[in-house]
Parts: structure tokens; C-alpha cells; sequence
């Protein structure tokens, strides 16, 4: 243990590759108020005239809430005392936006635009949530829990709009056989019972006519359980999603935490793994406030609603059960003969000893087939979104199919309890969520909506009786629509000019030219003003963590820049800004974009190591000009060219900002597209950089772990040496959602899981191996790693080693650890790779 130590201090203090002075693990690796704190949650005051955002507090977990004033550029820190006049963010404007809504801790506010005049609405126990103004602008409508609310302007009356309760209801009891007896026989009970109801009709003939009073409450049973609700602006109906209450959620985890305030070991209840539980179907319930008329809403007229895009999934898996259980009952065989014989069919190998590992899966499959024969039935949904146009005459519903295959946008009218679908998306692999926007334009009889139908995620138009036309058109990606106050434009965030640089684009609503609006190439967001002349844009570069600045709203001019909050000491190092470049894919036609640092000094045609770096998530984008989130990740391989490395960071295959065929390609192989590009990119820094083909290393965390561990198990001859952080080792270990995407679930496509999973190839394994963990980790569970160590030790492997980290979860966020882990990483490559 004391050489493992006096080795990582010495890894620390290794001279530096040029004459700059050299960087250590212990400072890029300290907490991050070194380098100054990022922009947080900026929004516009309600009445234009200043923006507030949140900042961390240096050397504290305190984080401050700021206000700008735009006419002098004033920053003032809000005190405790200034908190109750403050705007929040996502306020909502009436028609006329003489008036904003916003909620602040719970409770509902009103700004008067023009005055200033602050008005609490509620003062609760309880969180408020969805304002909106009603059609009339005259109300403003809030959800407590369950129940509406409407306040009026004119009278001050804050009342019960429409309350629902999942309840049987009290009056539609029917008398049972020994009461209708009861009731038959005795003259004075009939009479009481019959007196009773005069009165309950009575009352309930009182309350109907007197609109001083709360309406009665809707009862939807007590088999269903509310999960949402939305009602109509106009306050003349209501949308409820509900799901059953009878549904069995699956086994949760146990996760043991070691390193207690108490002294004691303690379990904490975590999620349930991929397939466990049960996909939970939503129904939509139309309810009408006045006629006081209830409707499950019916989708079996959705266009595709009956298809069965898994069929061919299922059959694939049970012809190869069939194969492995013919195979298995003729004659017993070792291990290696069964990874023959499944090698022979193009299959994975898989041990023997893990055979039964899928064997629950399989019964799952054989019973879910007997329940699918038989005439097509209807795919279960869910509700993913409801938005009512601005008058309340209809309303949008997005609708996913519980399988992953298909989203439907409807529309619903009021008094009509039915889906006229709108527009239908489907994909073959999966639909990607990230872009799925939708609402209405200020007509109230056209939608807008995003869909990757093109194979990049574009905007689309559709009025609810014609065509839909695409405003947006080109190989970029289109998200976060915002409308202008007007009505006129689309405000777009959208990578045109290269998948790497994003920026804010605009559009007219009847579609024409795209226009950029801002040159950032680091854009990450934006609000438009509230009188729409303006823009706030958050935005970033490679060492500038998230600031902002104003931007006029047609483009012209230059930028107001508000902020720059990193500090002296981070500015006055001269960092490596990473050089975008294209790998050409040995694979597919388009090229592997990515991060490339290298050396400040010639080799002198000398090999150069390499590393690779993986970033994690999988759907997600890391060569781009903003901020990275991997910014310790960024120093690090600065420090490694230090030392002589080339570090190349790759957006390989599965990732965002390429398009729907990139993202899909790891669709039931996860791990092999990926590998290949990454092996692309190793031959490129070989072929064009000098780089050393028999000294390569990689690694990565989450996604990026799981990756490392397919590279060193998959092509030990192309990766010598990798460090796997919080890896996935195992896809039916981790969720449902994340992975029945990508994946289908393990009862129905176990070869998707065997296919894609490291601890299947782990045999493959030859080059030094560190795998890091967090104990606490509630996403990618450190069981995953502790099975695969396992895994290793009777594969007699002993070339691994197993950092675990007592008080870390998936995102490490103690100083130590992070020193810790990266001072390992560095000690595996120094001692491998140099």
C-alpha cells in the first residue's frame, strides 16, 4: 500500500513534455470554484426590464440569486429580505400580456406588467403547479395535487374549478339482494330511504344553481390512480391520464451504504431492472364540466395501433432457444463445445455455466406468445403531453406506444371524447425522445411539431384539417421551438452550419429562409424576451463554462455580453483548444467527428501513445464548441499531451447531432458499431499522427465504461490498457427506460442482451484493466462491477483491479474521489503505455 502511494505522488510530479509548467491530478481535480462557477438558471423578469440567474457561492454549496438591471447593467446579489418580490422563471403571460404567472416555492404569483404590482394567489402547504390564463384572460387556472383552481381579477374569489377523485362514487351504490329485502319489507326504512334521496336531489339542484358554490367532484373509481391532468383555458373541460392501480412495479433493488453518519451499515430502495415490472398503460379520460359527461378515450382508430413491430424480434429469439435446447438435450457439452456450436450459428458465445441466466426470459417470452395469438390487439399507450390550443376549442395529445416503436400526435375537441391523429411517427429501432416538441400556433387551428421523419429532427406545421409542411429543411438537427410573443417566428436552437457549432436560428411561421440569429457556435440556450425584441442566450466555448448575453432578436448588431465568472487563476493558464476533426469511417460513408489534443512539441518521428477517450450516456453529443461537461475530463487530457499522449475523444456511432441513423445504429448491438469507430479513430492517429499502434489505452465512464470494457474484451489486439468507470457490464441489469429503447427487454430479445453486454465477451480479456466504481451508485449499480469482477477472478484474469468508492453515486462529487480515481487512471497508463 505505501509503494502504491509513493508511485501515484510521484505520477504527480512527472516533468511536463514542454516548457510550460506542468499540470497535476491534485489541481484539475479539485473542486471546481477554482475555476468559477457557471451561469444558472437564467429567465426574464416578468416586465422585460432586467434577468436574473443563480450562481454557486465560492467555497460553499450556497447558491445566489442575481438580478441584472438591462438599463445600467447593475448585477445585485438578491438578500434574504428582496426574495419576496422577486420574479420566477417559465412565467406565463395573458393575451393582452398585461400580466404574468409564475410559481415561487410552491404558490402562484401575478405581475402586473405595467405597474409592477406583485399578487400572491396562494399561500399552501401544498405545491402549486401549471398556471395559465383562461381564454378570457380574466381567471388565472392552477393545479393543487389532483384539483383546479380558478382565481378571478374582477371579484378576488380563488375557488374549486373541477375536482376528480379516484373513488367509487358514494351515490351510484346499488342495494344488494338482502337491502332491496330490507327495503321491500319494512314501510318505515322504504319511506327514510326515499326521504333521503328527495333531499340529496334537492341539495344537489341547489348547488347546480347557485354558482357561488363548488361544483361536486368527479369520481373516476378506485381501480385507477391520476398521474396527470390538464384543463381546457376556456374552463369547460378537463383531460385526466390515469394508470391502474393494480399493476405490479417489479422488484426494486437493495443498495447496501457502508460509510454512515449512524455507524451502521444501511440499505437504501432503489429501481427495478429492465423487464421487471410491468409496462403501465395510461388512459385518457375527456370530462366535461358542464354536462358533467365522463369518457375513457378509445385509440383503437390510431393508424398502426395494431401493428406488431416486435414479431419478428420474437421469433428470431425462439427459433435460437430451439436451436440451444435441441443442442443441449442431444448431448451435454463443455463450455467450449457450446461456444462452438453457437459460434458455427453467428451467434455470440456465451459460457455454459451463464446459460440459465435467461432462462426466466425465455418462459416470459413462451407466455407472452400465447397471450399475443390471436387477433391483433391493441398496443397499451402512454401519454407522453397535453397542450390546449389558446381558446380551449381543442387540445394536442402526444401518445407513445409502451414498446418504443411509435408516437402519435391527435387532436382532441371539446364535447368530442375521441383522437383525430395528426401526425403518426414510427421507427424501426426506437423513438427518440429528445426531439419531440409540439404545441399550437396563436391561430388555435394549427400545430407545430418536431419529428426526425426526415432522418434529422426538423419543424413541421399542420393545420387540423390540411397537410403538414415542413418549415425546416437539411442533415442538422432542430430543437426547443419557441414562439414569438406575436406569433410571427420560430426561434430555433439548431447545428446548420456543422454538427458542432450550435446556434439560435429563426423562421417565419408560414415557413421561408432560416435565419441565424446568433454566432456563437457555443449557443445553449435561449429565452426570448417577453416583448420579443430581445434574446437571452446562454452560451459557452471549450474554457468559458455557461455565461450569458443578450442578442437582438432579428440577428443585427453585436452581442451584450452580461457575465464572465471564471476566475484570474483559470484565465491565465494557456489551455489546448481541441481540434474538431473528421475520422473517416471505415463502415459507414459518413466520417467519425471528434476532439483531438496532441503535443505542443514535433515527435521528431517518434510513436506517440494514445488514448481515447468515450464519453458517456451514449445519446449524447461531446464534440461541440460549448463548455464540455467532461471540463475535468478536458484538463486531463491536456495534462496528458503534457506528457506526450495523442488524446482522441470520439462522437461515435449512437450519438447526438448526426441524425437518425446514427442514433439508431447500436439498435439490439449496443457495443459493436461503437467499437469499430473507435478502432477507425485509433488507425487515423496511426496512419496521420504518429500515433504508436502497439501503445494504445482508453477509457471512459457510464456509456464510456461500458465501451471500454467491449474494446479491451473485444479487440485486446487494438486496446493494451483501459480504465472502465461506473461501466455497465451487464444491459439487464440496468433500467427500463434507457434500455428497452435501444434494447426491446430481456424476455423478448435475449439475444439483443447477450449481444451487447461485456460480461459475455469478458474471456476476451488481455491487457491490464481498471474498473471504478461508486458504492451509492443508484444508476449503473456497483453490483454491475462486483459481478464482473467475479466474473474475471474465475476466469482466472489477473490483470484487473477494483477501485470502489464508499461515499460516491454515479456522478462523483467529492474532490478526493475524483483525485483519486484519476490519479489511478494516469498510474495505468504511465505504467502500460509509456
Amino acid at each position: 500500500m505505501r509503494l502504491h502511494i509513493a508511485l501515484c505522488a510521484a505520477l504527480l510530479t512527472l516533468p511536463a513534455a514542454h516548457a510550460r509548467a506542468a499540470l497535476s491530478v491534485d489541481q484539475i481535480m479539485a473542486e471546481p470554484d477554482w475555476i468559477g462557477a457557471a451561469i444558472e438558471a437564467p429567465y426574464w423578469a416578468a416586465d422585460g426590464r432586467a434577468v436574473y440567474y443563480t450562481v454557486k457561492r465560492k467555497d460553499s454549496p450556497i447558491r445566489d440569486q442575481h438580478r441584472i438591471e438591462l438599463s445600467d447593467g447593475a448585477d445585485h446579489v438578491a438578500e434574504s429580505t428582496d426574495r419576496a418580490n422577486l420574479d420566477a422563471a417559465n412565467a406565463v403571460y395573458d393575451l393582452p400580456r398585461t400580466r404574468a404567472a409564475f410559481i415561487r416555492n410552491g404558490d402562484v404569483f401575478v405581475r402586473e406588467v405595467a405597474s409592477g404590482r406583485l399578487l400572491q394567489i396562494t399561500r399552501t402547504a401544498q405545491d402549486e403547479s401549471v398556471p395559465q390564463f383562461s381564454a378570457d384572460a380574466r381567471q388565472l387556472q392552477y393545479r393543487n395535487g389532483n384539483d383546479w383552481y380558478s382565481y378571478d381579477f374582477a371579484t378576488g374569489v380563488n375557488g374549486l374549478t373541477a375536482q376528480v377523485k379516484t373513488e367509487k362514487d358514494p351515490l351510484d351504490k346499488k342495494a344488494n339482494d338482502f337491502e332491496q329485502l330490507q327495503l321491500r319489507l319494512i314501510n318505515t326504512l322504504r319511506e327514510d330511504h326515499a326521504n333521503k334521496e328527495t333531499l340529496r336531489q334537492h341539495a344537489e339542484e341547489l348547488r347546480k344553481a347557485d354558482a357561488t358554490r363548488v361544483a361536486s367532484p368527479f369520481f373516476l373509481g378506485d381501480d385507477v390512480q391520476i398521474t396527470d391532468s390538464a384543463l381546457s383555458p376556456d374552463g369547460h373541460w378537463l383531460l385526466v391520464v390515469t394508470t391502474p392501480k393494480a399493476t405490479d412495479a417489479g422488484r426494486a433493488g437493495k443498495m447496501p451504504v457502508y460509510v454512515t453518519e449512524s455507524g451502521y451499515e444501511e440499505v437504501e430502495d432503489t429501481r427495478t431492472r429492465v423487464g421487471r415490472g410491468d409496462l403501465v398503460p395510461q388512459t385518457l379520460w375527456h370530462i366535461d364540466l358542464t354536462t358533467r359527461k365522463m369518457s375513457p378515450m378509445s385509440s383503437a382508430d390510431l393508424p398502426g395501433i395494431h401493428d406488431d413491430p416486435l414479431r419478428g424480434v420474437r421469433e428470431e429469439n425462439e427459433k435460437r432457444h430451439l436451436v440451444e435446447s435441441t443442442i443441449t438435450s442431444v448431448m451435454p457439452m463443455t463450455d467450449r463445445q457450446a461456444a462452438d456450436a453457437r459460434a458455427s450459428a453467428g451467434k455470440p458465445a456465451k459460457s455454459a455455466q451463464d446459460q440459465h441466466a435467461y432462462r426466466d426470459s425465455k418462459g416470459a417470452a413462451d407466455s407472452a406468445k400465447g397471450k399475443e395469438n390471436g387477433d391483433p390487439k391493441e398496443r397499451p399507450l402512454q401519454i407522453a403531453g397535453i397542450v390546449f390550443a389558446r381558446d380551449g376549442a381543442n387540445a394536442a395529445v402526444m401518445l407513445r406506444a409502451t414498446d418504443n416503436k411509435d408516437r402519435w400526435i391527435a387532436s382532441v375537441a371539446a364535447g368530442k371524447p375521441e383522437y383525430t391523429s395528426q401526425h403518426r411517427l414510427t421507427d424501426s429501432a426506437w423513438i427518440n425522445w429528445n426531439f419531440n416538441e409540439f404545441g399550437w400556433l396563436n391561430d388555435s387551428r394549427s400545430l407545430w411539431y418536431v419529428s426526425e421523419e426526415s432522418g434529422f429532427a426538423q419543424l413541421y406545421a399542420k393545420p387540423l384539417s390540411g397537410k403538414a409542411r415542413a418549415l425546416t429543411k437539411g442533415r442538422f438537427e432542430v430543437s426547443a421551438p419557441v414562439l414569438s410573443p406575436d406569433g410571427r417566428w420560430f426561434y430555433v436552437h439548431a447545428n446548420v452550419e456543422s454538427p458542432y457549432a450550435y446556434d439560435v436560428y429563426r423562421v417565419a411561421v408560414d415557413g421561408g429562409e432560416l435565419q441565424r440569429v446568433t454566432r456563437y457556435q457555443g449557443a445553449d440556450a435561449f429565452s426570448v424576451s417577453p416583448d420579443g425584441t430581445q434574446l437571452l442566450v446562454s452560451h459557452s466555448s471549450s474554457y468559458l463554462p455557461l455565461q450569458i448575453g443578450l442578442v437582438q432578436a432579428d440577428g443585427s448588431g453585436s452581442p451584450r455580453e452580461l457575465t464572465d465568472t471564471r476566475s484570474a487563476e483559470f484565465r491565465a493558464i494557456t489551455w489546448q483548444a481541441p481540434e474538431i476533426v473528421q475520422v473517416p469511417s471505415s463502415h459507414v460513408k459518413s466520417p467519425i467527428y471528434g476532439k483531438f489534443y496532441k503535443p505542443a512539441n514535433s515527435a521528431n518521428g517518434a510513436k506517440r501513445p494514445i488514448v481515447l477517450f468515450v464519453h458517456g450516456a451514449g445519446y449524447t453529443q461531446n464534440t461541440h464548441l460549448s463548455y464540455p461537461y467532461y471540463f475535468r475530463e478536458q484538463m486531463f487530457h491536456n495534462l496528458l499531451t503534457e506528457r506526450g499522449y495523442l488524446v482522441l475523444d470520439l462522437d461515435y456511432r449512437a450519438s447526438e447531432g448526426y441524425g437518425r441513423d446514427w442514433r439508431t445504429a447500436i439498435y439490439r448491438n449496443m457495443g459493436h458499431p461503437e467499437l469499430e469507430d473507435l478502432i477507425d479513430g485509433v488507425d487515423w492517429l496511426v496512419k496521420n499522427h504518429e500515433g504508436d499502434a502497439h501503445r494504445v489505452g482508453l477509457y471512459g465512464g457510464s456509456y464510456g465504461g461500458f465501451m471500454t470494457l467491449m474494446a479491451m474484451f473485444q479487440a485486446p489486439e487494438v486496446f493494451h490498457a483501459g480504465a472502465a468507470l461506473r461501466p455497465v457490464t451487464d444491459w439487464s441489469q440496468y433500467n427500463h427506460e434507457y434500455t428497452a429503447n435501444i434494447l426491446n427487454t430481456p424476455q423478448i430479445d435475449d439475444i439483443a442482451y447477450r449481444n451487447s453486454s461485456p460480461i459475455e465477451f469478458a474471456q476476451g480479456l488481455k491487457g491490464p484493466l481498471l474498473i471504478a466504481h461508486g458504492m451509492m451508485d443508484d444508476n449503473v449499480f456497483f453490483q454491475d462491477s462486483v459481478r464482473l469482477f467475479q466474473h474475471l477472478i474465475e476466469l482466472h484474469k489477473d490483470n484487473v483491479e477494483l477501485a470502489p468508492y464508499p461515499l460516491e453515486r454515479h456522478g462523483f462529487t467529492h474532490a478526493s474521489a475524483w483525485r483519486d480515481e484519476y490519479t489511478r487512471i494516469l498510474k495505468l497508463f504511465e505504467t502500460h503505455l509509456k
